[in-house]
């Protein structure tokens, strides 16, 4: 599985987040972008783009930012990278060949990749929030 870096980028702010999510305050484009090294006129192109999509609303204004439209439990990170990359479509040959070589590799492709979408579709960003406070929680600093 290839991952775009805007895919990244899109999961990245999903789980900042995911992480002010019932505190009432918006996360700002600046600090996320600076947290994380993202360039934030790409990050306000991305955040629209999950706006137009119903996952996360702004608000305007000196103290505005960007906040999650819908709670973290209902939020996959298919849907997320779906929203981004465009629904994938199963999986073809990319020869000529008609062989059962080539339909068994192209069955066994898409079986692999029908995996992969359950998988992605049942982790909530709630799920990988605690796993990111898990792994902040395991770091040891010298």
């Amino acid at each position: 599985m290839r991952i775009s870096a805007k895919t990244e980028y899109a999961c990245i702010a999903m789980l900042e987040l995911t992480a002010v999510y019932g505190s009432g305050e918006p996360a700002r484009i600046r600090t996320i972008a600076d947290t994380h090294g993202i360039p934030s006129r790409f990050l306000v192109q991305i955040l629209l783009q999950l706006k137009g999509a119903g996952y996360v609303v702004s608000t305007r204004g000196a103290s505005g930012g960007y906040r999650l439209a819908k709670s973290p439990e209902e939020i996959t990170l298919l849907e997320v990278m779906q929203v981004i990359e465009g629904q994938d479509d199963v999986i073809r040959s990319s020869t000529n060949s008609d062989s059962p070589a080539a339909r068994v590799l192209v069955a066994t492709w898409n079986e692999i990749a029908d995996v992969e979408r359950e998988m992605l579709g049942a982790l909530t960003f709630a799920e990988l929030a605690t796993r990111q406070r898990k792994q902040a929680e395991n770091m040891y600093y010298i």
